[in-house]
């Protein structure tokens, strides 16, 4: 299972770490990093929850 991030749609609003934060990890002025490898199995469900809360849609898991 791969997570995309578009950083250019992202706002900031940290609504993925909250959610999932052993996923996903924000840079010095809170926008989301891109993750660099496929997701840790057994956090599946947590990448799911990211893209939900983002409001912007700029998190794509596949």
């Amino acid at each position: 299972m791969k997570v995309t991030i578009d950083t250019a749609s992202c706002s900031g609003h940290a609504r993925c770490a909250a959610a999932a934060p052993r996923l996903f990890r924000l840079d010095d002025d809170g926008y989301a990093l891109p993750l660099d490898a496929d997701v840790p199995k057994g956090l599946e469900q947590d990448a799911r929850d990211g893209e939900t809360a983002c409001p912007e849609r700029a998190i794509t898991v596949g």
